[in-house]
């Protein structure tokens, strides 16, 4: 009751966030119904088609928890612990916030899935639905709710985690996962290497690249706001240098799971004019693209939106000291600009990698 209490009395653009964790998992849901009906089609070949789904997963559940931590109802305030409303007690409020989220998208997935079938009522769009969909074959209701449920049970879970451990680490502590974020990459790309484009370990490989920019994306970042300052800075890059290493927690790791997804892009691209790999996903590879794709900028600008939270007592204060505003955006400014001049090379970087890992 609390948790909807505080969902009801949230401010709009609280909701409307919340509106787009449930869209997304709306979207992951329909995903998983799809290759659940292929697989009671075609039974082989159904594993790698379901791991391929568990991308968008993993990029609906790290946008949720992005939400959950921007959502200012979850933020601790002096006087909840006097009456019971600690960091635990908000953790599980944010919890069941993100898993009603998820489960609406669930249900409008399976709606939308049981209508284009023609489960419903009728065929809609001419029956192009019921053939995509394979509505020929029975659905089983009972595996269909199980992996709808598998949405907002991940993404509730990974919620209350992140929450528990909220504090991020300060200083040079984010280099620390440089030479880790390194040697996953490295493994991730032997493991496309050996595995080929049409491999049913290729989505291990890119789990492994992925998890590898995001550990090392923090002390990307860090490093970036260190350069931006080096060389006798002025009052502009001294502050915009400080900003971006104090913002390199919460900013490195959604950073690097979408440089990831810009590499994933670029091969797909680059092996697109050869042979290229089969589609996982069949025709909806490229909606699943474009959601994972939405979710990692979406999850990005939500942190960026934490990251301002965090620091409004300090731009108040440097308002209050005659700064004028304009200093404060140029400052931002420089600040994206020094993350895309290191990101977007990282990108192709990783991206050429690929592409001769799966065409030697």
């Amino acid at each position: 009751m609390l948790a909807l209490r505080l969902a009801r009395g949230s401010r709009p653009l609280v909701q409307m966030r919340r509106l787009l964790v449930a869209t997304a998992s709306a979207g992951t849901g329909f995903l998983f119904l799809y290759v659940l009906a292929g697989a009671m089609d075609r039974p082989a070949g159904s594993f790698p088609r379901l791991l391929w789904a568990l991308v968008p997963l993993a990029a609906t559940v790290q946008f949720a928890v992005a939400v959950a931590r921007t959502d200012p109802a979850t933020r601790p305030r002096q006087g909840l612990d006097a009456v019971g409303l600690g960091p635990v007690r908000l953790g599980l409020a944010a919890a069941v916030s993100t898993a009603v989220a998820c489960t609406l998208g669930g249900v409008l997935a399976l709606a939308a899935f049981l209508h284009l079938r023609g489960d419903l009522t009728g065929l809609p769009f001419d029956g192009a639905g019921a053939r995509l969909l394979h509505a020929e074959q029975p659905l089983p209701l009972a595996a269909a709710l199980t992996l709808l449920a598998l949405i907002p049970l991940t993404a509730s879970a990974a919620t209350a985690l992140a929450l528990r451990h909220r504090a991020s680490p300060t200083g040079p502590a984010p280099l620390t996962g440089v030479p880790w974020g390194v040697a996953l990459t490295a493994c991730g790309l032997t493991v496309e290497a050996y595995t080929g484009p049409n491999g049913a370990a290729m989505p291990a490989g890119w789990a492994l690249i992925v998890a590898g920019l995001a550990l090392a994306g923090p002390g990307l970042a860090y490093t970036c706001g260190t350069l931006v300052q080096a060389a006798r800075p002025g009052a502009l890059r001294l502050l915009a240098g400080r900003a971006l290493q104090e913002e390199a927690p919460r900013l490195g790791r959604p950073l690097g799971v979408l440089c990831a997804v810009a590499a994933a892009a670029l091969t797909a691209l680059a092996l697109r004019e050869g042979t290229g790999p089969l589609p996982p996903l069949g025709p909806l590879t490229w909606p699943a693209a474009a959601l994972v794709a939405l979710c990692a900028a979406a999850t990005l600008l939500t942190s960026a939106v934490e990251s301002r939270q965090s620091r409004s007592a300090a731009r108040a204060a440097l308002l209050d000291l005659g700064t004028p505003g304009t200093v404060l955006r140029t400052a931002a400014t420089v600040r994206a600009g020094a993350l895309l001049a290191v990101c977007l090379p990282l990108s192709w970087g990783v991206a050429q990698l690929t592409s001769l890992a799966l065409t030697r």
